[in-house]
């Protein structure tokens, strides 16, 4: 029963600590003659950095699918999904059998063809001399010697189909074309596989570095490349930043590399490339992700936003005249901010005030106001809470 006296003695005490500093706020923004007092900046030229955002795709600096060149069955895998392979590196094992057998028929018919050579050679050596003699015609040498050249076109012949057997016999272990990471791999033990498959048998990422792919419109693009010739406006773009799924920023930026000289007549855009390291690896082929590229501007005109209300979609703020009166003023604002202030790009100018208090909630277009600076502000807020909390402690 204390224990409910008590709790209930509490909320009492909070609920009348909420009404006394509303209380003092409100006595607080009413000046001497009672014109309330409201926070008021006036508009200077501020250097800001925002960062204009767009989605990308994420791609492997190589992105190699792995196909068959011999048709058998996968008797072997050698690496998984996800493994860091090597150059070189055997990856998968066709049923290596029906090419050894073709090797070694291929040797045997060498070994056939190289006998013959031996044998039209021997012939077309004892001709010539029997020729010398007269005792054959030329007609009889010459056959000879057409003999021995067929029997050399057949060797090398057999000696070509070697070759191939032994490339096909060494087809059937697949091994990696580059240093990467093994991506799905949809046939395993037991699968047929052949030249003509239409998935193939995996794919090798190289991520060593990756390519972030994204796209601007026309106007951007030729906002992008007005100060001279693309590659001489890439080169002084400045290093943009990866903002990953997650909604982390990726810790290593990135350089814009390429910008395509062809705009998508379907949808109005070019592809940009950026290149980012990814020296740990967290980057990974087929992500997505936003590439900020920062914006710098030494003339920027910057107001906080709770500086300003919003009415159809249209941005205004309440200026206040040398007659300390307030006025409701539309302003155009970039689409791009950083979460805390707009930057105008028309409406106000600088030497103009801005109410930065009270906007939409107290203030009326037409009020006559006394201003008062943002610090002034703060420090009469914060009076009024530590003037709420002793009398607080006073009542305990």
């Amino acid at each position: 029963m204390k224990k409910s006296m008590v709790i209930q003695s509490q909320r009492v005490i909070l609920c009348a600590l909420c009404v006394f500093l509303f209380a003092c706020g409100k006595k607080s923004q009413m000046g001497p003659t009672g014109t309330p007092e409201y926070a008021v900046t006036t508009i200077q030229y501020t250097p800001t950095e925002l960062n204009s955002s767009y989605p990308a795709t994420i791609r492997g600096m190589q992105d190699v699918e792995i196909r068959p060149q011999v048709t058998g069955f996968i008797t072997k895998l050698y690496v998984d999904e996800g493994a860091t392979v090597h150059k070189g590196q055997p990856l998968f094992l066709i049923d290596p059998v029906q090419y050894e057998a073709a090797v070694n028929v291929a040797e045997a018919a060498v070994k056939v063809a190289d006998a013959s050579v031996s044998t039209a050679q021997l012939t077309a050596d004892n001709k010539k001399e029997l020729q010398k003699k007269n005792i054959i015609s030329e007609y009889d040498l010459q056959t000879a010697m057409n003999q021995l050249a067929t029997a050399k076109a057949n060797l090398a012949q057999a000696q070509a189909q070697l070759v191939n057997a032994k490339k096909n016999l060494s087809f059937t272990t697949v091994v990696s074309p580059s240093d990467g990471i093994i991506g799905n791999i949809p046939y395993r033990v037991g699968s047929l596989v052949s030249p003509s498959i239409q998935q193939p048998m995996t794919t090798v990422s190289d991520i060593s570095k990756m390519y972030v792919y994204f796209s601007m419109n026309e106007k951007q693009i030729l906002d992008f490349t007005r100060e001279g010739a693309t590659q001489g406006v890439l080169a002084k773009m400045p290093e943009v930043q990866l903002k990953l799924a997650d909604g982390t920023i990726y810790p290593e930026k990135g350089k814009i590399e390429t910008l395509s000289g062809v705009i998508d007549p379907s949808t109005g855009a070019a592809s940009i490339r950026a290149t980012f390291p990814n020296v740990q690896r967290i980057l990974r082929s087929g992500g997505a992700g936003v590439v900020m590229i920062p914006e710098k501007n030494d003339t920027a005109i910057v107001i906080p936003q709770k500086a300003t209300y919003e009415i159809q979609d249209k941005k205004f703020v309440f200026t206040v005249n040398d007659s300390s009166v307030v006025k409701s003023t539309e302003i155009s604002i970039l689409p791009i901010n950083n979460g805390q202030d707009y930057v105008v790009t028309s409406g106000l100018k600088v030497g103009d005030r801005v109410v930065v208090e009270g906007v939409g909630t107290s203030i009326k277009d037409g009020m006559t106001i006394k201003p008062i600076t943002p610090a002034e502000a703060e420090a009469r807020l914060k009076g009024a809470i530590q003037q709420a909390a002793a009398m607080g402690a006073a009542k305990k």
